[in-house]
């Protein structure tokens, strides 16, 4: 089983509404926060592929389904093998 992770975030300038309406609740709670980034994390278990043809296949998923180009990076990383 080799399972692979994918995180996507934003890229450098594209506004987090998530990540500042939830700086906004954590201060309204009473927490000192100066900034919060929302990301996504996905663990994709991809069977029994060897460690390289996973990566690039989940690549290709990031590509087509897991992340827009215009807004997110995405960084790829084998957690099992």
């Amino acid at each position: 089983m080799t399972v692979v992770e994918v995180r996507i975030e934003l890229k450098k300038g594209v506004a987090d509404p998530e990540g500042e309406n939830t700086r906004k609740a954590l201060e309204l709670l009473g927490f000192d926060v100066k900034k919060v980034n929302s990301i996504k994390v996905f663990d994709i278990d991809v069977g029994e592929k060897d460690s390289a043809s996973a990566v690039e296949e989940v690549k290709e998923m990031c590509k087509k389904l897991l992340a827009n180009p215009v807004i997110h990076k995405y960084s790829v990383e084998v957690k099992r093998d």
